[in-house]
């Protein structure tokens, strides 16, 4: 049985269009009929295209992508479906912008899988620390905000200045509850919060 090629392209959305990851693949050798289309998130490999292309992927075949993002974009996830393809399946992968990550057959030794495997691995570290950092970046960036009293969101809404008149005839049940609200222009949760800070 020959051995055959398969190309996955995928992009984000409806509106991206996947023609260059297509003229990628014919000019790497893959057949039209073999070239399999996604228009879905990378964020996790519930893909329908993508499950169908596995599939059909047998002993030696060879899946290519133009890049590992078009694989996907959770390094965990990637490096699990790298495993299933190459150990589970007998597979090969070849990306096409990353030469060291090819798996296939004209290079299938013990030395080039195991190069594929730690570039993938390296890969991997450096996407997830860049993920900690940025999370890192934007929790000192709120921080920062905040003491410097530049934080988005609803600005705390001031008590009127006839608040303190006002207050002391609700107080005194000259007025209800209701008209002093009316009054004051408040919301009950807002009227009751500053009675709660007037009694402390």
């Amino acid at each position: 049985m020959n051995n055959i090629t398969f190309g996955y392209c995928r992009v984000s959305t409806k509106e991206q269009n996947e023609g260059r990851q297509v003229e990628q693949m014919k000019g790497a050798g893959v057949d039209e009929r073999n070239i399999y289309i996604e228009k879905r998130s990378g964020k996790d490999f519930n893909r329908e295209q993508y499950n169908n292309l596995l599939g059909r992927l047998r002993e030696n075949d060879t899946l290519i992508v133009t890049s590992i993002d078009r694989l996907g974009r959770n390094y965990n996830d990637i490096l699990e479906q790298w495993r299933h393809i190459t150990q589970t399946l007998k597979a090969n992968i070849r990306v096409l912008d990353m030469p060291l990550l090819d798996t296939s057959a004209n290079v299938q030794s013990l030395d080039t899988r195991f190069v594929a495997d730690l570039v993938l691995q390296i890969l991997s570290y450096v996407a997830e620390k860049e993920r900690r950092h940025i999370k890192q970046r934007q929790s000192e960036g709120i921080a920062l905000a905040k003491a410097q009293g530049k934080i988005q969101g609803r600005p705390k809404v001031q008590k009127p200045e006839q608040w303190p008149e006002i207050y002391r005839q609700w107080v005194n049940k000259d007025i209800t509850a209701v008209a002093a609200m009316k009054v004051l222009g408040l919301k009950t949760n807002t009227f009751y919060s500053f009675v709660a800070q007037e009694r402390g």
